[in-house]
């Protein structure tokens, strides 16, 4: 076969490009018959690589006109897979620290071995001391859902192999547990704790199962098709939090000057509409199918905002304060 004639290639240009590494590290010659013969490709395709290498990657690769092969300038023990900037890199590590709200999840274990990687194809390239940089960072949740590792890691492989799962799910004011039978479609981190998300069974319905509340849980053989026009975001798109309602609700809240500034500097929904008040307060205005999250909401917000719209939201409100009041009057009595 001619030299230049074009071969079928048996493997993408960066796994091809690897092999090339491989072949000239620790100071080896070769050519481009030669890797060309190895690799399956013409020897067109392996210049081609050698070229992007050089000029792209930053790898040391030179031909020796004189005994007519490729080698390296000097010796290259990581190959530059990925191509990233010292603050590129820190703040990817700054992510992963705010992912260990995460512990307990497949995830966890997954993020560290990739950071691994990451950290070991760029110590050539990168030098800085990501503890040091790290300690000027921190977070913290409060209220954290714990999901066992083991359940999780059945949900994921459910979701991802589009099988239907049998469990039993204990809900909060229930002393009995029972059994649910359910297509799992998408896996949903809500204010820092995780949902499932799929079609129940004897709903027949799309339902929100909370993962922490889930034990025995089976992968089934029974295969299902996830239809096409199942959307995560759609899904949650009116929703203030986890809770997914079927209401059509127009919440209208004004909040007073002191809480005003911390209302402005957030992001709280998608449907959100804030607008500024003479006397310094801030009305913000929510589209949302269900009144059960924000109102828990609204009330951790005390006297500094007042349900406007709609009377529903307005009477919880006003109903759960009254209740609350009464709570103290009578442990009051009792001091």
């Amino acid at each position: 076969m001619a030299q230049g004639a074009a071969l079928p290639s048996s493997r993408p240009p960066l796994a091809r490009m690897v092999r090339i590494h491989e072949q000239l590290q620790d100071g080896r010659l070769t050519n481009c018959r030669k890797l060309a013969r190895l690799l399956e490709v013409s020897t067109k395709t392996i210049a081609r690589d050698l070229a992007f290498m050089r000029d792209q990657l930053g790898l040391p690769t030179e031909y020796d006109a004189q005994i007519y092969a490729w080698r390296y300038a000097y010796p290259v023990k990581n190959f530059p897979t990925v191509q990233v900037t010292e603050g590129e890199l820190l703040a990817l590590l700054v992510a992963q620290k705010a992912l260990e709200q995460y512990r307990g999840t497949p995830y966890h274990d997954q993020l560290a071995h990739a950071f691994a990687k990451l950290s070991a194809g760029l110590r050539d390239q990168v030098s800085f001391s990501s503890s040091d940089s790290l300690a000027n960072v921190s977070f913290h949740q409060l209220g954290l859902s714990r999901a066992d590792v083991r359940i999780f890691a059945r949900l994921s492989r459910a979701v991802a192999g589009r099988r239907e799962i049998e469990f039993t799910y204990q809900k909060p004011h229930s002393s009995t547990p029972e059994t649910r039978r359910m297509r799992p479609y998408h896996l949903a981190n809500r204010e820092h704790a995780w949902y499932l998300v799929g079609f129940d069974h004897d709903r027949s319905a799309l339902r929100t199962f909370a993962v922490s509340r889930m034990q025995r849980v089976t992968v089934l053989g029974a295969k299902f098709a996830k239809p096409v026009d199942f959307s995560p975001q759609t899904y949650y798109a009116n929703s203030f939090g986890a809770y997914v309602g079927t209401g059509d609700h127009r919440v209208v809240l004004r909040f007073q000057p002191e809480a005003a500034g911390q209302i402005r500097e957030r992001f709280w929904h998608e449907t959100q509409e804030m607008k500024p008040l003479a006397d310094g307060g801030l009305e913000l205005r929510l589209h949302l199918n269900s009144l059960h999250e924000i109102q828990r909401w609204v009330m951790g917000w005390g006297a500094g905002v007042e349900v406007m719209a709609p009377s529903e939201l307005r009477d919880r409100v006003k109903a759960a304060a009254k209740a609350v009041a009464n709570l103290y009057a009578k442990a009051g009595a009792k001091l």
